[in-house]
């Protein structure tokens, strides 16, 4: 073989390994939207794409962490899948969603979403939700790795949530700043009416000038 061929093959390779491992590492079960404000209750979207070539997917199990607990969990039906909700005393532990045919599975290829609600969340911090994600094949995917600040993306990082701060309440300042405008209107409108009350004054005045000077000719 050539060498321009043999240094051109030498190149494609590792190019073409390393899209594979960015394809693969993309397709990963995801919490949409990652980011939620803290305090709140909030709506979340599980992900699933099926990775396999071959099999489809069967289940999903979503565990949820003992600290902080979430007592109030709500699952939105999903046409074809059914859902199981188990507990720990009063706070969710883990759902789980399974095809109620073989026509619902997620196919090679294909993508699926499960919604849930949830609150209140923390006022802060994040919240890691522990997925399993099983194949038609036998094959048991673990998304459970956590995701550490500076390192490489784990194999399969599990789904995480950030949470973010609630927005300030306005101040009393802002509060007064809006008062004061309507305060000024209303004493523009009272200063505003002095000419008009000086100007009538004035002419009661005149008048009753001329009448008492109109009053002394006669009497002279």
């Amino acid at each position: 073989m050539p060498r321009r061929r043999l240094h051109a093959l030498a190149f494609a390779v590792p190019v073409i390994a390393s899209l594979a491992l960015a394809g693969a590492a993309s397709a990963h079960v995801t919490v949409n939207p990652n980011t939620a404000t803290g305090g709140s209750y909030s709506k979340l979207t599980f992900r699933v794409p099926t990775e396999s070539d071959t099999a489809s997917t069967t289940r999903l199990a979503v565990y949820f962490p003992p600290k902080p607990a979430f007592a109030a969990v709500s699952v939105k039906p999903h046409p074809g899948w059914t859902f199981k909700v188990s507990k720990s005393g009063d706070d969710v532990s883990k759902v789980v969603w399974t095809p109620t045919s073989a026509a619902s599975r997620i196919k090679p290829g294909e993508f699926d979403e499960f919604d849930i609600s949830l609150g209140p969340l923390p006022t802060s911090g994040t919240v890691v939700f522990k997925a399993l994600q099983s194949y038609s094949d036998g094959t048991v995917v673990r998304w459970i790795d956590p995701t550490v600040a500076g390192q490489p993306e784990p194999a399969h990082p599990a789904p995480v949530l950030t949470l973010t701060p609630a927005s300030a309440a306005p101040s009393n300042a802002s509060t007064t700043s809006d008062v004061t405008p309507a305060k000024e209107v209303v004493e523009k409108d009272d200063n505003s009416k002095a000419p008009l009350i000086l100007s009538i004054i004035a002419v009661v005045l005149a008048a009753g000038a001329v009448g008492l000077s109109a009053v002394r000719r006669r009497r002279s």
